[in-house]
């Protein structure tokens, strides 16, 4: 095989990786093509190209996390990773593990450990590198490395739920949701909210977005069943498409431009968090992206109009 052959054959897993490593789409993009980039320029090839790139774009990852909390600390309002619609890298013997570490509740989870405690934890416990692998990735003996994914799995059991639901569950409770936020129905979504749930959305400052949590299902079930009807008004479409392994959906514009995406908490049998992300940084991977500050005016002049 040619270098460019083996490369995109390794290519998703190399997202995936760095994506779960980073949070952000455009970040690990960018991590796998300096990943690239280093595999061209070397004069050598390497005894495992797997191991070689696997390392590359770990270590790669590392660096631009630890420039990138800094950025994050700073940031206005909640942040959320930016939603992945899909993930390139299948592996069925993983399927589980892949699955759960690549949802919003578990990126967030993994944004408390040490840039060295995520990537060892990414690459043992979701990949299944052996520990000799995942020391020369990130420059640790194994024995440290081992004492790293200790720690990370202590953090990780620590916020984790006891039981999660499955998927079959999770896919018949968003249908009914969406179809209740659809119809304004109140009464209907209140009915599939957890008693605690809470509604947040990650605008970065640059879209509207709620000042702060909205918390109980009384509270939640009645923003959602006000606005979205007004939104239905002004043409906005909402497209249920699984995000981050999650159900959720994609909200458009009349002209089919990005406006945000939801991503659903489900377990026992009722909705936990209902996260938005309107931050339309987060969002151009996806497709052309919508004003959403026009989008809010108009809704806001629908309501006038109603009432």
């Amino acid at each position: 095989m040619s270098k460019v052959e083996e490369f995109e054959e390794l290519r998703p897993l190399l997202f995936s990786i760095a994506y779960r490593i980073l949070g952000s789409v455009a970040e690990a993009e960018d991590a796998v093509q300096e990943t690239w980039l280093r595999f061209d320029g070397s004069s050598t090839r390497p005894t495992s190209t797997r191991a070689f790139l696997a390392t590359a774009v770990t270590r790669i990852s590392i660096d631009v996390l630890r420039s990138a909390r800094v950025r994050r600390e700073e940031y206005v309002g909640p942040w959320f990773p930016e939603p992945l619609l899909s993930d390139p890298y299948q592996d069925p013997a993983r399927a589980v593990e892949l699955a759960d570490s690549v949802s919003v509740a578990a990126l967030l989870l993994l944004e408390r450990l040490s840039p060295l405690e995520r990537a060892v934890f990414v690459l043992r416990e979701v990949f299944a590198f052996g520990f000799d692998e995942v020391a020369a990735a990130v420059g640790r003996s194994e024995p440290a490395c081992r004492q790293l994914l200790v720690r990370a799995r202590r953090h990780m059991a620590a916020g984790r739920p006891r039981f999660a639901a499955d998927r079959l569950e999770q896919q018949e409770l968003a249908t009914r949701f969406f179809d209740a936020l659809k119809n304004g129905d109140v009464g209907g979504l209140r009915s599939l909210l957890a008693a605690d749930v809470q509604l947040a959305g990650d605008g970065g400052g640059k879209a509207p977005q709620l000042a702060k949590a909205i918390m109980g299902a009384e509270n939640v079930a009645r923003v959602l069943g006000t606005v979205f009807p007004l939104m239905s008004r002004i043409e906005v479409t909402c497209e249920p498409h699984e995000v981050n392994g999650q159900p959720g959906a994609v909200l458009r514009d009349r002209d089919g431009k990005v406006l945000h995406t939801l991503a659903l908490d489900v377990l026992d049998e009722r909705i936990q968090t209902i996260r938005a992300v309107l931050n339309p940084d987060k969002l151009r991977h996806i497709g052309p992206v919508a004003d959403a500050w026009a989008i809010d005016r108009e809704v806001k002049q629908a309501r006038r109009q109603r009432s």
